[in-house]
């Protein structure tokens, strides 16, 4: 079987990888030659662990290969971005020009899968276009969503074990959908329709959106009572049924921070509480530069000099490169912007080099601060240890005092 993933980001590459590694002849599509040249000579343009080796040994039998456009295949998979516009309006123009590109290539008995995370209707929305340009393949092609569900940092194992949910615009869309995956999903694939697909990636997001909110309000509330955060959620989680999640700078990624806003944009008046608790996500990052700038400005009113600030960490969750939607990049910009003559010092373990920032390593900024700022807590920083003669601001709980 012949399969074309449309997109080789942080989901399309590692599923294009693991449906060669499991017997499909795979073309992987990007409209960036960089990566393309990269994904042919077996090297990782993002990071996670173990996908490598496993890219170069697909590459080498040649079960894999990466290429600017499509190539004729059995099954056409669209695995590209979905930012949001102004107001927070989803953009579904990346679907939309993938799904336009391989138009042409698709014939009697093809199937063709949204993965990209979509508004509701979507799916159908694309069917149109494609009946539109091509009335011939009504009825004779398969169509049907299948949201992922990884996490970053382990998305060999949750590629293969994770249950999926799938829905066709047809039953026979979605046994046809059930068919590609079961080549290489061990958790159970789950039935359903297009439309309800769609709506439960977006729902999970959603709901974790909502969760961190709890656990960032609440952080908020004892940092203005006195109470220690972390212990208060240790000795709360007790309790055989709460499960309170930690706090941290904010809510980042291109999922969790994102996706709510596929629900608030469509259904402004019955998503309150999904609206309010994006608000509260986003509040919090801003609430930390600012404690970050008035720390700033008492340790210079105290020395008579500015300080050296260290921000450790700009990836939106622990021992990535992913710095989408990250608010630990939004909290070091809004410092800087703030503090133009200041020492500040940016800290990604996980990234090489950054167009905007400026990277130093872990143990010099460390060392040299006077201010800590943790934002991301990568396992590095873990093994800092707490040093009483600096001033430690501590967001993600790295030491949790």
């Amino acid at each position: 079987m012949k399969a074309c993933f449309m997109g080789l980001g942080y989901i399309g590459l590692p599923t294009a990888i693991i449906a060669a590694k499991h017997g499909v002849s795979v073309t992987g599509v990007d409209i960036n030659p960089k990566v393309v040249e990269m994904t042919n000579a077996g090297r990782l343009h993002i990071v996670e662990p173990g996908l490598e080796a496993m890219l170069q040994e697909v590459v080498k039998d040649k079960t894999m290969h990466a290429s600017t456009a499509p190539e004729t295949s059995d099954a056409y998979f669209m695995v590209v971005p979905t930012p949001f516009k102004e107001h927070h309006e989803p953009d579904v123009s990346y679907v939309e020009a993938a799904t336009r590109t391989v138009l042409p290539y698709l014939k009697e008995g093809d199937l063709y899968v949204i993965e990209s995370t979509s508004p509701v209707g979507t799916t159908e929305k694309m069917a149109k276009i494609i009946f539109a340009e091509r009335p011939e393949l009504e009825g004779k092609i398969y169509i049907a969503y299948c949201p992922e569900r990884v996490l970053p940092g382990n998305v060999i194992y949750e590629l293969v074990h994770n249950d999926r949910v799938i829905g066709g615009l047809d039953p026979q869309s979605t046994e046809k959908a059930i068919e590609f995956y079961s080549q290489f999903v061990q958790g159970t694939l789950h039935r359903t329709n297009c439309r309800t697909a769609e709506m439960c990636k977006l729902t999970e997001n959603s709901s974790r959106d909502v969760q961190i909110a709890f656990a960032n309000e609440l952080s908020l509330i004892c940092d203005k009572a006195g109470i220690n955060v972390w212990e208060l959620i240790d000795l709360a989680n007790k309790h055989p049924r709460v499960n309170i999640l930690q706090p941290g700078c904010g809510v980042g990624g291109h999922c969790i921070a994102v996706d709510p806003y596929f629900i608030t944009a469509e259904f402004p008046m019955e998503s309150k509480i999904i609206a309010t608790a994006r608000e509260i996500n986003n509040y919090k990052s801003f609430w930390c530069a600012e404690r970050v700038q008035n720390e700033m400005l008492k340790f210079e009113l105290k020395h008579h000099r500015k300080p050296s600030v260290a921000m450790m960490g700009l990836a939106f969750k622990p021992n990535i490169d992913d710095l989408r939607e990250s608010p630990a990049k939004h909290i070091v910009a809004k410092v800087m912007q703030s503090c133009n003559d200041a020492d500040i010092m940016i800290v990604e373990p996980n990234v090489r080099e950054h167009a905007v920032f400026k990277l130093t390593d872990c143990a010099t900024a460390y060392e040299k601060a006077d201010i800590v700022v943790f934002l991301t807590a990568h396992d590095p920083f873990r093994k800092l240890p707490w040093r009483e003669d600096k001033i430690i601001l501590d967001f993600c709980g790295i030491y949790k005092k």
